[in-house]
């Protein structure tokens, strides 16, 4: 459980048997709230008029309007987890910006592990904090600097030096990349070339060739893909 957070969530299925899974795990977590269910995606887009909601389980597959269609025709998007029998709406799911990708059936660690993801956005989202523990030093111009890991977009390698790339200032550091793979969280952060080790969760769109954090395209090795497609899929 996490202190001071409660999300209200929708669930959005045409199959009343997947609803009914999921909204036994939503009212299983002490940190969601369901205030909603749809069976399609007209209904739904409807009934966000009136209910707020802070993150919808959306399926893709359904009748008339999919997933993706119902959410290019929000202006409002809250946070979205995409549940789906499929594994092939992955790469179009992360362009739309998704938490979470599960694959039905939904076992609780996956569902345990999507939710979290959804509750440390919404915290940084509202009360602009993380985790005390969520951060490392480096040792630039030689002075200790404290680098929140929810800041760090990515590292990119510039010969006997690194570059931390943030949400602020850009911070070089002389420092190897092998270094700063074994010192950070393995679960949020990858090399996915030998020049550069980027932040899972700031990850906007990819493709085969590369991938997109917060406008920027970064090369993805090939040998490379098959380990992040995993991750994004775990």
């Amino acid at each position: 459980m996490v202190e001071g957070v409660l999300l209200d969530c929708a669930v959005v299925d045409d199959s009343s048997l997947q609803r009914l899974a999921i909204v036994k795990m939503i009212n299983d977590h002490p940190n969601l709230r369901l205030v909603a269910e749809y069976n399609n995606a007209i209904e739904t887009k409807n009934g966000l008029l009136e209910t707020k909601v802070d993150l919808i389980f959306l399926d893709i597959e359904m009748p008339i309007l999919s997933g993706f269609d119902l959410l290019d025709d929000l202006v409002h998007k809250p946070q979205i987890i995409f549940v789906t029998g499929k594994t092939k709406y992955a790469y179009k799911a992360f362009n739309y910006n998704a938490i979470d990708y599960l694959r039905k059936p939904i076992t609780k660690d996956r569902f345990t592990n999507a939710v979290y993801k959804a509750i440390s956005l919404h915290k940084l989202k509202t009360e602009g904090s993380v985790d005390d523990d969520d951060y490392i030093f480096v040792k630039s111009n030689l002075k200790k600097k404290k680098v929140m890991l929810s800041e760090l977009k990515y590292i990119t390698a510039l010969g006997d030096y690194v570059k931390l790339v943030t949400v602020h200032d850009p911070i070089i550091v002389l420092a190897t990349m092998k270094s700063f793979v074994a010192q950070l969280p393995p679960e949020r952060f990858m090399r996915i070339h030998k020049s550069y080790i980027i932040n899972i969760d700031k990850i906007e769109k990819y493709n085969s060739r590369n991938i997109e954090i917060d406008g920027e395209k970064i090369p993805l090795s090939r040998h490379k893909k098959s380990d992040l497609m995993e991750v994004l899929s775990a």
